[in-house]
């Protein structure tokens, strides 16, 4: 089928037709909006593993509660934002354009004034024109400021804004040090602050920024996504595939949700690949079967060679890797299975190898088993399985 009908969309957020379960989470991120449009500020940390769904997540509730609770939304992604100025400028840049199309567009152009200008083909953008001095204004005046631009959008109870993607912030004492100072002018100021702020990121990017301004750790509330349900999974896959005007069979759905492992990263991939395999509408078993290994090729280039393989350079390691790779894949093992079949000269690296590629997240810890290990997903086992013929010492 052709690709560019594909209803999947590997490497970038799920579209909201596409969204399934969270609801628990979905809730709580609607409240903390509700209590902001109440004066309640609410300010809250949205984590979870890479490709689980943050950024979609976030999205989703922006929609929903932007169409159900009169919310502004604004969601920032500050990728490669390394200093509070510029992440000041893009969030500004961000509320004036994303309000493009909306009612209250005009309102906003009204509240920055006269810095804003056209630019882009055809003037479908908008530039800020801030100088140093505006954003240190802003930095300074950010609670006020955002007091007087709701106060200037009617019919609007609230602004959700989301700050995604803060890799390159979470270290910065400037990033932390004035989140803290906006929570505490907040509540320490007499008058209303209609304002919910999301911070989306990695909990390791969290605990960064609470190592830099530790009374952070209490201020947020706390929001930790899982992978998706196995039933989640498969309506997920139900969804996309009827969008496109596709079926599988219930055999094949179960395939599918098997090598997922409940990541909404890897349903897009695996689905994608599914869908350019596929000769017609009715798809058959045995092309999902060569889409799954076209997908846990992709992913292994994608993940797997620049993290593991390329970072695993020693002839023992790989050696190990392919005596991992002799076991069915998708299957746990131990150390001591491991062990048992190693030379010698592989034994004493063993336990530097499995610490290595825990760190590198391509193996963790099975809690389910004595000395256990297993695969973070069924992909990265199936592309180590079909790789280990390439392997040195397989």
């Amino acid at each position: 089928m052709t690709p560019e009908a594909s209803p999947f969309r590997p490497g970038q957020p799920i579209p909201i037709e596409f969204f399934v379960g969270r609801s628990a989470e979905i809730e709580r991120l609607s409240s903390m909006v509700r209590g902001g449009a109440q004066g309640r500020f609410g300010i809250g940390f949205v984590s979870g593993e890479r490709g689980i769904g943050k950024s979609s997540l976030a999205a989703f509730v922006r929609h929903l509660v932007e169409m159900n609770d009169d919310a502004v939304g604004c969601h920032v992604f500050l990728g490669g934002v390394q200093d509070l100025g510029e992440m000041l400028r893009r969030t500004l840049d961000r509320l004036l354009n994303q309000s493009i199309d909306r009612p209250w567009h005009q309102q906003m152009v009204d509240f920055f004034g006269d810095r804003v200008r056209k630019a882009g083909f055809f003037g479908v953008t908008l530039e800020l024109d801030l100088q140093d001095s505006d954003l240190s204004s802003v930095e300074h005046d950010f609670v006020p400021s955002m007091r007087r631009l709701l106060e200037g959008i009617r019919n609007k109870k609230s602004l959700f804004l989301i700050l995604d993607d803060i890799n390159g912030l979470a270290g910065s004492a400037d990033f932390a040090n004035w989140l803290k100072s906006t929570v505490d002018e907040i509540a320490t100021s007499r008058q209303e602050t209609r304002l919910c702020i999301l911070v989306v990121g990695l909990e390791e990017r969290r605990r960064d920024l609470v190592a830099v301004q530790p009374s952070l750790a209490r201020v947020f509330e706390l929001i930790d996504i899982v992978p998706w349900s196995g039933d989640e999974v498969m309506e997920f896959y139900q969804k996309s595939f009827h969008a496109g005007k596709a079926e599988v069979s219930d055999e094949s759905l179960e395939r599918l949700q098997f090598f997922t492992g409940g990541l909404p990263v890897l349903a897009h991939e695996i689905g994608d690949a599914v869908w350019r395999t596929a000769r017609g509408p009715k798809i058959r078993d045995n092309e999902v079967t060569e889409g799954i290994v076209t997908a846990a090729d992709v992913i292994g280039r994608k993940w797997l060679e620049p993290q593991v393989f390329d970072a695993i350079r020693s002839e023992r390691y790989r050696s190990i890797l392919g005596e991992i790779a002799d076991k069915p894949f998708g299957l746990r093992f131990t150390r001591a299975e491991i062990l048992e079949h190693l030379t010698e000269k592989d034994r004493p690296v063993l336990d530097n190898f499995l610490r290595r590629m825990r760190k590198l997240g391509a193996l963790e810890a099975d809690p389910g088993i004595r000395g256990g290990y297993r695969f973070p997903n069924h992909l990265h086992a199936l592309y180590i399985y079909m790789e280990k013929g390439a392997l040195p010492g397989s």
